[in-house]
């Protein structure tokens, strides 16, 4: 049954002259402390972006303002060349956020902690938002479901609630509930850091597989080696602030100290 259904789109389209996503000096902060100022950041369709840097350099703080889950205090977002986020200015004292909510759903969104609903089985956590914005009927739906658990080898666990799974089989699950809403664009959140290091390499080869079909992403993560290894530019952040946006290659050969102090102890395969 599982291998006659029609294999689930999650390459996005690549239709557009734009950039999947355009950035355009994106400033956060709390409580009059800035976590974040002036960030550029434009990401081509089809790119993987991973986004290093020490911690509480702003990181996640930028992948969250990317979706809308963190709220901007300046700046602009696009999708497509089409406005998603952007904060407006007017008179001394008047500002708003203006914002186009249909696009929420063309970004997937991968946490560090899972967030898988707890009371839900592994199918109804991937049937839950696509039923929700009617994307298909419910055959066509548990036909891409199992086709998606298939793909990061979640399938033998599908009646099985949270608590049973690993935490690396939770993260491979969350993975494929994002894929579930054929996003244009697909962001992780430091998606192995609450794993058990035996978990970490399963969870990182399913989002290599992914890089591997040309979906566009970023990813905020601390494991180097896969960063080098599937990007195909890296951002550096420290401070709030953008340090340097190039090739791994480029980094990798020692062409910014700021980088290459970052890096003294690890590695690269």
């Amino acid at each position: 049954m599982v291998k006659s259904a029609p294999v689930p789109q999650v390459k996005p389209t690549t239709e557009f002259d734009y950039p999947a996503l355009k950035a355009s000096k994106l400033h956060k902060a709390y409580n009059n402390v800035e976590v974040l100022g002036s960030v550029d950041l434009s990401i081509q369709s089809g790119e993987v972006v991973s986004v290093i840097g020490p911690s509480g350099s702003g990181k996640t703080t930028l992948i969250r303002l990317l979706n809308g889950l963190e709220q901007l205090n300046h700046g602009e977002i696009e999708l497509n060349g089409q406005p998603f986020l952007k904060y407006l200015r007017y008179g001394e004292n008047k500002s708003r956020l203006v914002e186009h909510p249909e696009h929420r759903i063309k970004i997937g969104m991968v946490f560090q902690s899972f967030n898988l609903f707890p009371h839900l089985t592994v199918l109804e956590n991937l049937l839950l938002a696509p039923r929700y914005h009617k994307l298909g009927n419910k055959k066509e739906l548990q036909m891409q479901a199992y086709q998606l658990l298939n793909k990061v080898g979640m399938l033998d666990h599908v009646w099985k609630f949270p608590h049973q799974l690993s935490g690396g089989q939770q993260q491979r699950v969350a993975i494929a509930r994002a894929l579930m809403m054929r996003p244009q664009i697909m962001l992780f959140d430091e998606p192995t850091s609450a794993l058990d290091p035996e978990k970490v390499n399963e969870v990182l080869q399913v989002i290599e597989d992914l890089a591997g079909e040309g979906i566009t992403m970023v990813i905020v993560t601390h494991e180097m080696n896969f960063a080098f290894k599937v990007s195909d530019r890296i951002v550096f952040m420290e401070q709030g602030r953008v340090v340097c946006d190039d090739a791994p290659q480029v980094l990798r050969d020692g062409k910014h100290p700021r980088v290459e102090a970052f890096l003294k102890d690890v590695s690269l395969a």
